[in-house]
This record gives C-alpha cells, sequence and structure tokens, in this order.
C-alpha cells in the first residue's frame, strides 16, 4: 500500500509542476521601443520585446493617434500600420504605413504565447 502512496505523491507533484509551469507561461512586455511615455522623433517602427515567445497568428496590435497638437476636439483615429513577427521570436515590431505625424499616440497590443491565453496591454509615446 506504500507505493501506491508514493506513486500518488510523485503523481500529485508531477500535475502540480506542470500547472505552475503554464500559469507560468503568459507573455509579459519587457521592454518597447519607443519606450512607454517617451517624446521621440518620428520612429520608422515600434518594437515591442516580450518575456515568452509570441505565436504571431494570434498575437497583433494596432497603433492609434490619440492626439494631435492644435486640434483639441480630435478624436482617436487608426494608423494605418503592419503588424510582423521578427528573426527574434520574442519580439513583435509595428511599423507604420507613412511617417508618423507630430501627436499622442497609443500601440494597443495582444500577445498570445504556448499556453494560447492572450494578454493585453498599451504602450503611449508623443512623437515631437
Amino acid at each position: 500500500m506504500s507505493s501506491f502512496k508514493a506513486l500518488g505523491v510523485v503523481a500529485a507533484l508531477s500535475i502540480g509542476l506542470l500547472l505552475s509551469t503554464a500559469a507560468q507561461a503568459h507573455p509579459k512586455l519587457l521592454s518597447s521601443t519607443p519606450v512607454d511615455g517617451a517624446t521621440v522623433a518620428a520612429p520608422a517602427k515600434i518594437e515591442l520585446s516580450f518575456s515568452e515567445k509570441l505565436t504571431t497568428q494570434f498575437s497583433g496590435a494596432k497603433l492609434i493617434m490619440t492626439e494631435m497638437p492644435g486640434m483639441s476636439t480630435h478624436s482617436p483615429m487608426g494608423v494605418k500600420a503592419s503588424v510582423a513577427g521578427s528573426d527574434d521570436p520574442k519580439m513583435m515590431v509595428i511599423t507604420p504605413a507613412a511617417p508618423l505625424t507630430p501627436g499622442t499616440y497609443k500601440v494597443e497590443w495582444r500577445a498570445v504565447s504556448s499556453d494560447t491565453h492572450p494578454i493585453t496591454g498599451t504602450v503611449t509615446f508623443k512623437v515631437k
């Protein structure tokens, strides 16, 4: 009977280890270029670096202009941009279709890794 108890303990520990590993697999945003809150010259691309390899077919981003200088009634508007992976599987690259004009921008991102659980967030920056 003691061998059955030992087998049960090993099985329980193995399941616990598998569940804790899966729970830690959510991608986290580690850094962005431009940095969140920065004021920069118009970037040719925006790079988001994550803690996990991304599943590119389920990950993505939207680039939105939220403020335009001199236009206090300006509504947020989408900016045409392409979103792609990189040689680094933990990197997402957003490339605007045209140079960004002065204003405030927000990147709304969605990252999915091997655990298939989507994580979302935002990065905001100003173009001078």
